[in-house]
């Protein structure tokens, strides 16, 4: 591929930890040259809806399905890159709550002063949690939506315990992971790569989505709290 070649990524927020370590490694070993931009899920779903210029799509799974269907994502041109599991944070140094079991993580949320999730695609399920838990009423008053990393607000002491996939809690400083959601209530959120069906650029990007299959990324993938796709 000529080094001449430029190629636009637009990707969910979850993805940045590993997507910024991963670009420079492709652009290295194909001589490509990367735009990369990062957006909450929902508004990056909007935009390529609405026509949006993009050469390859980073989104989780339903989500880049929906933009198949749309005719916007190229059908036949996807490929599931990681899984991403949903955890619990506190505040660095803080005590850490038991949350092996459904009993023990439920008797947590409602001890804590305050909660954090948010409003994408993580934040959705959280919801919906809380809800299959019977204690939505009960947090509401002391549960705050964020933009921002969930991790942030727990750091700052804004929020007492976040929820939020593992990749955003990782990277966060002052914040520390408790450990994923019991098994019974893990939610695992499946993000794929594809190439857009107006792509300037359709060989580029799906040279990316091989890199994202090598070792090389798949141990970065686990080296962020993910497991390969």
């Amino acid at each position: 591929m000529s080094p001449t070649k430029t190629i636009k990524i637009l990707s969910g927020g979850a993805m940045r930890t590993l997507m910024v370590e991963v670009v420079p490694l492709f652009e290295r070993a194909s001589g490509v040259k990367v735009e990369i931009e990062f957006r909450l899920t929902s508004v990056l779903q909007k935009e390529i809806e609405a026509g949006a210029a993009l050469d390859l799509a980073l989104l989780p799974r339903p989500e880049l399905d929906s933009l198949v269907s749309a005719g916007k994502i190229a059908a036949g041109a996807t490929t599931d890159i990681a899984r991403s599991t949903v955890g619990l944070a506190v505040r660095a140094g803080a005590a850490k709550p038991n949350i092996e079991t459904v009993a023990a993580f439920k008797q947590a949320l409602l001890g804590a002063q305050s909660i954090a999730y948010s409003d994408g695609p993580s934040g959705a399920y959280i919801a919906g949690l809380l809800q299959r838990l019977g204690i939505a009423d009960e947090m509401r008053p002391k549960t705050k939506l964020t933009s921002r990393p969930v991790a942030e607000l727990v750091a700052a002491g804004e929020a007492e315990l976040g929820l939020q996939q593992i990749v955003a809690i990782l990277p966060v400083e002052g914040a520390e992971l408790v450990g994923p959601l019991p098994g019974d209530l893990q939610s695992v959120i499946i993000y794929a790569a594809g190439v857009s069906a107006g792509a300037a650029e359709p060989a580029a990007a799906r040279a990316v989505i091989g890199f994202l299959k090598t070792p090389q990324a798949a141990r970065l993938i686990r080296a962020k709290g993910m497991e390969p796709g």
